[in-house]
């Protein structure tokens, strides 16, 4: 198909969407509180890991190298699974899309400028040879389904080269006018790593997949040549790539529903129908209004600092650069990270996206670090956290809809081992319900958090009816049956009685015995959640009370003999111990067991354990340390964690690292962040609690922040100067009673307890 040669003389176009600019190329970019939402470099990526830049619609994405002679296009689609029931399987890399230029490889680019706009979800590069300028510009658009990619030069019949369309499973490639086209099967594909190490057989489950490529051209000639296509003398060029799989989220249904080869060809009909400035425009009217919900400012950095590329103003910053800028930047793209990789799609037709699993949506590899899988003993829950805080609700969606699809699958499993109703899971999860690797018990509860606090944040009660109240209650089903009685070790008498979760292990050390912490503060919080939920619902007052009862024969948080929270029932903590997991503080966060305003002795205690445990870690387990220390009300300690960990633990790309690259740790410091200026957690159903700069560090002593939420359904804009907030507008989607709580050595000027409407901002000064 050969497009208009007005394709590349207009300017692309330019969207103005709540108030920021959002536009094609060559117009201003999406800005926030803290400056331009803008990664950039001077030169080619090389490394996938390190420096390519991620695009993606929360179903479909890239990772983008911006080379000049040839630029690679590793996709990804988020069904691209094997495994089965039995078997987590792996997450699979779909291949690559390669667009080599004739004459170019070995000449020197001048003005080399590689970009990644977070606010409108757009890469591109920019660069001139000889007096030639070169631009091109890629996103993933989801109300078209397609990826587009958009060459364009500033002279006609300059484009010249070739296309290939590479699968990572061998299957042959077609090349006709058409396009290219690859078809193929999974079956036969095993992973035989880690827990499932020299397994052979093949998985009850092999889904069928597709990715087709449509090329325009503007000018010249295109035509199929030994499986790729040959374009030349071109003005202009644009690739639509589309690809899915047969994957559906019924377990009833097998895990597979229909071909995806008409939607596939519907979807880039309609796409090749419309030019870049509609695809262009429709994505930007799409991604930028969720983007720009949320805005953060920390401080200004310098002129200086703000010239520099990304990689070098990392570099700045790991010599001990001050760029407060940055550290607002992570937090941006971690949002962007998640829109791009966790989010509903349009079209009623496909299945339900997957959640952002150990890499987002990300992967270059059949064999993937921890078969990218989702694990539940921190990572999945971690990605998670920040999701209602940060105000990209709808990007929850899916691991809702992921966890209510193999609720049946754990429940057999659960029967066959243990004889109980409910279920548990493994620590290594897949889509299709398999779970390998160890039990862990206090996981699927974990999980279980995750889905009360959505509602929490929304007040959704649809939500909480359909999609959480069934899991909640299953899950208590199992420990119900589960849980067994002792002698409470804390009673020398021997007269009292308590119930402790047997045999338990307190991921990833220690032994397995009865007791651990682990299972019992996540016990505690599915028995809390799910009478709060009941009382919500008006449902099953019979099951409340039993939990309720149930709840207060826990054996709870113990303080150690070197005044440590404990981490097993046996008080045998190692003050030397700095493992990664922080098993035994999940009461502090992400749960709500302990907190300095309502237990202030396991708050002391559990900052002992904090301090032992020490501030260098993994990634993710930095970025979970920041959170707690904010819980703990230490900003300063949540900032020097933060401080190091951007320092040292992230890549040019800004992706996190584990090592290697888990994006747990990208979502998890926009956890720490959100917990550092506004906390919610303390609350209920029936009145919220807000805490205000709750963990303010010196270092951001001037900023503000714009659509932050706090659980009850409120958005919240603060601002704050010389380390003490100034003033705040609350914005309720539900109506509800909240007590507001002041900063240190600050107090709410006016009334401490508000009823918030919709409808009806309520303005907050502070003393």
């Amino acid at each position: 198909m050969v497009l208009p040669r007005s394709w590349s003389r207009v300017p692309l176009c330019e969207v103005v969407l709540l108030g920021v600019v959002s536009a094609g190329v060559g117009c201003p970019r999406a800005q926030d509180a803290a400056g331009i939402l803008e990664l950039h470099y001077d030169r080619p990526a090389t490394d996938w890991e390190k420096e390519a830049l991620p695009i993606g619609n929360g179903r479909l994405g890239g990772m983008l190298f911006g080379g000049v002679g040839e630029e690679r296009l590793q996709f990804n689609e988020d069904s691209l699974w094997i495994g089965d029931e039995g078997d987590t399987g792996s997450y699979q890399d779909f291949g690559d899309l390669l667009v080599t230029f004739a004459g170019v490889a070995d000449r020197e680019p001048q003005g080399y400028r590689r970009s990644l706009d977070l606010g409108r979800g757009l890469h591109e590069v920019r660069y001139r040879l000889g007096d030639t300028a070169h631009r091109r510009i890629a996103f993933v658009s989801r109300p078209a389904e397609v990826l587009v990619q958009h060459y364009t030069v500033d002279g006609p019949a300059k484009l010249s080269g070739t296309i290939e369309l590479r699968d990572a499973h061998g299957a042959e490639v077609v090349a006709s006018a058409a396009g290219l086209a690859v078809r193929g099967s999974l079956a036969g594909q095993v992973y035989s790593g880690g827990s499932s190490k020299g397994r052979t057989k093949q998985y009850d489950v092999a889904l069928d997949y597709e990715a087709r490529v449509r090329v325009l051209h503007d000018g010249g000639t295109l035509e199929a040549r030994d499986g790729r296509l040959v374009f030349s003398d071109c003005d202009a060029l644009t690739l639509l790539l589309a690809a899915d799989t047969d994957y559906l989220n019924r377990r009833g249904a097998g895990w597979k529903g229909e071909d995806p080869h008409d939607r596939l060809v519907a979807w880039l009909d309609a796409a090749s129908g419309k030019g870049v400035d509609t695809l262009l425009a429709e994505h930007v009217a799409d991604f930028a209004p969720v983007m720009a919900r949320c805005a953060l400012d920390l401080g200004a950095s310098s002129e200086e600092v703000r010239t520099l590329s990304t990689d070098a103003r990392l570099a700045a910053y790991r010599d001990g650069g001050d760029d407060p800028e940055l550290e607002a930047l992570l937090f941006q793209y971690a949002r962007y990270l998640m829109v791009s990789s966790s989010r509903p799609g349009l079209d009623p037709e496909v299945p339900a996206a997957l959640p952002a699993n150990l890499q987002g949506l990300w992967n270059h590899s059949n064999r993937p670090p921890w078969r990218s899988d989702y694990h539940t003993d921190v990572n999945v829950q971690m990605n998670y956290w920040f999701c209602d805080a940060a105000n990209l609700a709808e990007c929850f969606e899916p691991l809702a809809d992921w966890v209510f699809s193999i609720r049946g699958v754990r429940r057999d499993e659960t029967h066959a081992t243990f004889g109980t109703r409910g279920w548990i899971s493994h620590a290594e999860n897949g889509i299709f319900g398999g779970s390998t690797w160890k039990w862990s018990k206090g996981d699927a509860a974990w999980v279980a958090q995750n889905l009360w606090d959505h509602y929490a944040f929304t007040r959704d009660e649809r939500y909480l009816r359909e999609r959480a109240w069934p899991i909640l209650r299953e899950l208590c089903e199992f420990w119900i049956d589960h849980l067994k009685e002792i002698d409470d070790p804390r009673d020398p008498e021997g007269e009292r009685k308590v119930l402790v979760s047997p045999d338990g292990f307190s991921p990833e050390h220690g032994p397995h015995e009865d007791g651990v912490s682990f299972d019992q503060q996540l016990v505690w919080d599915l028995f809390s959640n799910t009478i709060e939920a009941s009382r919500v619902l008006g449902v099953d007052a019979e099951l409340r009370e039993q939990l309720t009862g149930m709840r207060a024969r826990l054996l709870g948080p113990q303080i150690g003999r070197w005044g440590q929270l404990q981490e097993w029932m046996v008080d045998r903590d190692d003050p030397k111990d700095q493992h990664r997991h922080l098993s035994h503080l999940i009461a502090v966060h992400p749960g709500r067991q302990i907190a300095p305003l309502t237990t202030p002795d396991l708050a002391e205690a559990a900052r002992v354990s904090m301090n032992a445990r020490g501030d260098a870690s993994t990634g993710w387990s930095r970025a979970w340390k920041i959170s707690i220390w904010a819980r703990l009300g230490d900003g300063d300690r949540a900032w020097s964690i933060l401080n190091g960990m951007l320092g040292s633990m992230i890549h040019d790309n800004l992706f996190n690292t584990h090592p290697p690259f888990q994006i747990d740790g990208n979502f998890g410091y926009a956890a720490g962040v959100c917990e550092m200026l506004l906390q919610s957690h303390l609350g209920t159903p029936e009145r919220g609690r807000i805490q205000f700069l709750p963990a303010l560090p010196g270092a951001w002593a001037t900023g503000s922040v714009r659509g932050l939420r706090a659980r009850g359904g409120v958005a919240v804009d603060l601002d704050w100067r010389g380390g003490r907030a100034v003033g705040a507008e609350l914005r309720a989607s539900v109506a509800g009673e909240h007590e507001l709580v002041a900063p240190a050595g600050q107090q709410i000027a006016g009334p401490a307890v508000v009823t918030l409407r919709p409808g009806e901002p309520h303005t907050v000064r502070f003393e």
